[in-house]
Formats: structure tokens, C-alpha cells, sequence
């Protein structure tokens, strides 16, 4: 009996042996040389943002050499991991291409991104348009900047309610400082306004001789000269003039520094513009029922 007869089944199981061994290396080599886009290990996460939002992505493929991440916005690159945003809402195909051979590809999707409603929209911020000084005795007028359907005003003088009109008319008696409150339908909150009532200019009592109730008036139409040469309110102390000295009259003749006549208007619109005169004197003169002044004579200087 030769040797291979004797060691027939030793053999039949080495080569069993070394055949299986060879199947084992060959697919070690495969698993180590060949490879498919099934081996690509990439992550890119979420899959559903808004635009703007952060987009992660990685790459932990062991064999990879190169690679190339395509975001489907025109946009790549060749880090193994990091962010990316999108500028527009839509649908995208993130690709990651390993060794310029392989690729895996990933689905994004971009929503728009929805602007957050400012608080109060649909509601606009009622305002208090008046000034914030007048005469006493003198007709101010208010007006409610707003959308709303109602309105309720205290003046601040009776406690009580004065108007329930958008534009309202109001004459305060009393000389003082007054904290105007209005109420609307769109806001809880009330709206206030500061506003000072300077004392008109006080009857002359009977004892008063004529030469100093005319010094009186004289003082009195010279201060409110100069609060408009000091850049004072206009409105407040040209109406107080015009309405209880001029008879509402304003071509009413004046005379400065005895050669410049003008009107009243024209004077005191200049003395608003050109600042920092100072109204040394003023002379009144009346017309013959002593109602209204018709002339008034004006020394000033700077």
C-alpha cells in the first residue's frame, strides 16, 4: 500500500483545509481591496432644516483616500466633517464621494423660515398730538393718532370725563400743570400728556391807575415778545397776543426801533427765525374804544 492510500483521508482534509483557508484570505483581500458604495460610512444629519438652520455631515469611511462632499447647491468640500446652511427653501441631494469612485448620496429637506409676528401687530401705538404749553383761557386743541373706534378724554382740570372725540377742544381755567389722560379701544393702558397752563394776563382792578395798567399790558406784550425771540413756543404766545390784546387782527401795524413797520405777523415771524433779540420796550396803542391795540412801537436790540 503506497503513501497516498494510507493517508488518503489526511490529505482529503488538508486540502479541504487549505481550500478554505484560501476562501478566508480571499475574502479578507476582497473586504480589504475591493470596495462598494455600501462601505461608505457617512452621516449627515438632520434631514429636515429651515433655511439658515446648521446641516451636519461626517465621513468615517476607514478605506477612504479622497474625498468630496456635493451639497447640491453649488456648494462642496473636502473635510471629513463640519456644517453647512442653505441659503433657499427646497429639496436637496447631499452626495459624498469617496475616491472619486464611490458615492453615497443623502436627502435634505429646506423649508422656508417663517418671520415671527412682531408683538402687537395688528395694533397701532396710539400717540397725543398737542402742545405742551398754552394761556390760560386759551382753546387748546388734542387729536388722538390712532386706529381706534373709541376715545375718552380727562383733561386733568374736573376729574370728570371732558370729550369722547378723536379731536378734542379744551380751555383750562385754572393756570397749573395737568397730566392729560385719554382711553381707547386698542390699548389698556391710557395714554398721557403733561401739559402747562401758563395765568393769562389778570384783569385790571378799579384802584389800578390807567398809567399802570397800561405799564401792565406794556410788560405783559413784551415778555411774550421775547419768549419768541427766545425760541419759545410760537403758537402759545402769537395766539395769546393776537387773540387778547390785537382782536385777532394780524396785519395790526408795528414799528421797530422807529423806522421799520411791518405787521404782526411778518414781525413775529421774523423775531422767531432771527434769535436772540432782546425786547427792551414795548408801546401799545389802542384804537378809540380801548378793545383792541391798532399800533404797537418796539425798541430792540442784540
Amino acid at each position: 500500500m503506497n503513501y497516498f492510500q494510507k493517508n488518503k483521508k489526511n490529505i482529503i482534509i488538508g486540502v479541504i483545509a487549505t481550500l478554505l483557508i484560501a476562501a478566508l484570505v480571499a475574502l479578507w483581500l476582497q473586504k480589504k481591496v475591493i470596495h462598494s458604495a455600501d462601505d461608505i460610512v457617512g452621516v449627515v444629519n438632520p434631514s429636515s432644516i429651515a433655511v439658515g438652520d446648521t446641516l451636519l455631515f461626517e465621513d468615517m469611511t476607514q478605506f477612504a483616500k479622497t474625498r468630496r462632499w456635493n451639497f447640491g447647491d453649488g456648494q462642496t468640500s473636502d473635510k471629513p466633517r463640519g456644517i453647512h446652511f442653505y441659503n433657499r427653501p427646497g429639496y436637496y441631494q447631499v452626495t459624498l464621494i469617496i475616491d472619486n469612485k464611490y458615492s453615497k448620496s443623502f436627502p435634505v429637506m429646506v423649508s422656508a423660515r417663517s418671520m415671527p409676528k412682531p408683538k402687537d401687530s395688528t395694533k397701532s401705538k396710539t400717540l397725543i398730538d398737542a402742545q405742551t404749553q398754552a394761556m390760560q383761557f386759551e382753546n387748546v386743541q388734542f387729536r388722538a393718532v390712532s386706529d381706534a373706534k373709541q376715545f375718552t378724554w380727562k383733561f386733568g382740570e374736573t376729574g370728570n370725563i371732558d370729550s369722547k372725540d378723536k379731536l378734542a377742544i379744551y380751555s383750562y381755567k385754572k393756570p397749573g400743570d395737568y397730566i392729560v389722560t385719554l382711553y381707547t379701544d386698542e390699548s389698556e393702558e391710557p395714554i398721557l400728556h403733561q401739559i402747562k397752563i401758563l395765568p393769562a394776563y389778570d384783569a385790571l382792578e378799579e384802584e389800578v391807575s390807567v398809567e399802570d395798567a397800561y405799564a401792565k399790558i406794556d410788560n405783559d406784550f413784551k415778555y411774550h415778545l421775547q419768549q419768541i425771540a427766545n425760541g419759545n413756543s410760537f403758537n402759545t404766545h402769537y395766539n395769546y397776543l393776537l387773540r387778547t390784546y390785537l382782536c385777532n387782527n394780524e396785519n395790526t401795524v408795528v414799528k421797530v426801533n422807529d423806522s421799520k413797520v411791518n405787521n404782526f405777523y411778518m414781525y413775529c415771524a421774523g423775531l422767531q427765525f432771527d434769535k436772540n433779540n432782546v425786547i427792551q420796550t414795548v408801546k401799545v396803542n389802542f384804537d378809540d374804544a380801548q378793545n383792541c391795540v391798532t399800533k404797537v412801537d418796539i425798541n430792540q436790540s442784540k
